[in-house]
């Protein structure tokens, strides 16, 4: 291979991992939106759980008034002070987890959702989708290893976020610059018959800003 021909395949690899990470960076909201998603149908199952319909209600106009504030430091502040335990902790602290816009904010948020991750009291359900969350927030705060290790718990068979910890998978091993296995991943995404219309959506994007192929993905 000339010199000639090595300088363009290293622009051009520069260029694709240039759209990747703009790609990354204009759509990973989407993926903390279908979390949001997921803790508004834990909490509505959480309130038809309730025998106690008036606690219940109580509980959530104090969520939605804590969420009516303006600033993000101001609805962190108000759900904090919103008496909280097992399942409805979970769901404070993923509401908490909405908009983290200081180091100790993140930090605080890290530590709850890590709480509620490891305590056994709280339903399974809510311990793994607090704990994807955090991997989610540790994407870029974290070495890609030590996500990996945090997400492979939540992607084992029947795993009830399997699909989305998989996503997570593939954006750790891209930072680690193993793009075969991020492709691998994506792939079992789109293969997977559970995978949602969105989730599919974005596992095509990421395959081809990454550089491969969508017929091999298909297949």
């Amino acid at each position: 291979m000339s010199d000639r021909d090595s300088f363009i395949d290293e622009v051009s690899e520069e260029v694709r991992r240039d759209r990747l990470f703009g790609f990354l960076r204009r759509y990973g909201w989407i993926a903390a939106a279908a979390v949001v998603v997921l803790v508004a149908v834990a909490a509505w199952i959480e309130w038809q759980r309730l025998g106690d319909r008036a606690d219940a209600r109580e509980f959530g106009d104090a969520v939605v008034a804590a969420l009516d504030n303006d600033s993000a430091e101001a609805r962190r502040a108000a759900l904090a002070e919103i008496p909280a335990e097992d399942g409805r902790r979970a769901l404070i602290a993923m509401l908490a987890a909405d908009t983290l816009d200081t180091d100790a904010a993140t930090d605080a948020t890290l530590e709850r959702l890590t709480a509620v991750a490891d305590d056994d009291a709280v339903p399974a359900l809510y311990r793994e989708l607090a704990a994807l969350k955090a991997a989610m927030i540790l994407q870029d705060r974290e070495e890609p290893q030590a996500v990996l290790d945090r997400l492979e718990p939540l992607t084992i068979p029947g795993a009830p976020y399997r699909l989305l910890a998989m996503e997570q998978q593939a954006l750790a091993r891209i930072r680690l610059g193993e793009t075969d296995a991020a492709l691998t991943t994506l792939r079992e995404i789109l293969q997977d018959g559970a995978s949602t219309q969105g989730l599919r959506q974005r596992a095509q994007q990421l395959i081809v800003a990454l550089g491969g192929s969508l017929d091999t993905a298909a297949g």
